[in-house]
């Protein structure tokens, strides 16, 4: 096995076979975190006689930062093995994680100057993203918004909608009586994201009657329409920990205990829990069709389906 190699299978993320590899994601978690730490502490006067240190820390782990981005662009061969050298690397780049990578890199040549580029000492906290990517539990995270994208989406568009048509109707509602405060819709747009989202930060509100019952109305509203997402996150999260501890339970199996049985009349209209308790089956995958169902106690099996179970002994 080349360097080159050996060095792309330590850099890589997540690789558990790989006790090396492994360390050097400790190592680079460790650095992420002292890095964003160092930029709080900063920020506190009575912690200016320690700001000589703060700089060379940020300095040695900026430093690791861009060794890691500079390997993995040079490793990025390994990681796209379709694309040539060249588009590898420019498709490595152009990733999320290259992206991040590099934003998190710029800010340290931009210490001083402008204020636009102190500023960009803030983004920085990018590094945060990639403690998702290395820790199995934060990368829950991305894969339920990836599999609940769609409805995201709708609910994200049925909050727009509905902030958009609030804004609208408080502008015409409070306009003649407060044309300072309500004095064009976009004054009706930052009163409905501040109160379809929160409380209300009460810099904007109605002094009307037909102003105030809007008010309530959209309030009541609010409390809805965001719940709809955290509903659907919430049910994510419940699948992704529920197919997490099936793929545990595979990790445990002794093939010789595993049997496949077609539900008869006998196991139709039975339940998982009564199956588990009367016939001492442990079930572990349900396949009916063309799908393949994880099962939950209350689960009810149907004439024709197959389940893979374990014999309990």
């Amino acid at each position: 096995m080349s360097n080159k190699r050996k060095i792309f299978d330590i850099i890589q993320i997540g690789d558990k076979s790989n006790i090396v590899s492994r360390c050097f994601d400790i190592f680079i978690v460790l650095n992420i975190l002292l890095n964003i730490i160092v930029m709080f502490m900063e920020t506190f006067e009575a912690l200016a006689g320690y700001r000589f240190l703060f700089h060379w820390v940020e300095v040695i782990t900026t430093a690791v930062f861009c060794v890691e981005y500079i390997l993995r662009i040079w490793t990025a061969d390994y990681l796209y093995p379709n694309d040539g050298n060249v588009m590898s690397r420019v498709k490595f780049i152009c990733s999320f994680e290259g992206v991040v990578d590099l934003f998190t890199i710029i800010p340290a040549f931009f210490l001083s100057g402008f204020v636009v580029f102190r500023m960009l000492r803030v983004v920085r906290i990018f590094h945060l993203f990639r403690l998702n990517a290395r820790m199995d539990s934060f990368h829950i995270i991305t894969r339920v918004l990836y599999e609940k994208r769609n409805q995201l989406v709708s609910s994200i568009f049925i909050i727009f909608v509905l902030m958009m048509a609030s804004s609208l109707f408080m502008y015409n509602a409070e306009h003649k009586a407060q044309p300072d405060v309500f004095c064009n819709a976009f004054s009706g747009i930052w009163w409905s994201m501040s109160t379809l989202l929160t409380v209300g930060y009460g810099d904007i509100y109605p002094v009307t009657t037909i102003g105030r019952i809007m008010a309530i109305i959209i309030a009541f509203l609010g409390v809805g329409t965001v719940a709809i997402p955290t509903g659907i996150i919430s049910a994510g999260f419940v699948e992704q920990y529920q197919k997490n501890s099936y793929n545990a339970n595979y990790k445990k199996l002794d093939i010789v205990d595993i049997v496949e049985i077609l539900v008869d009349s006998k196991l139709k209209g039975k339940s998982i829990a009564e199956v588990r308790d009367t016939e001492g089956l442990f079930v572990y995958i349900i396949l009916r069709g063309n799908l393949t169902v994880l099962p939950k106690d209350e689960t009810l099996l149907r004439p024709n389906d197959i389940i893979i179970a374990k014999i309990l002994h």
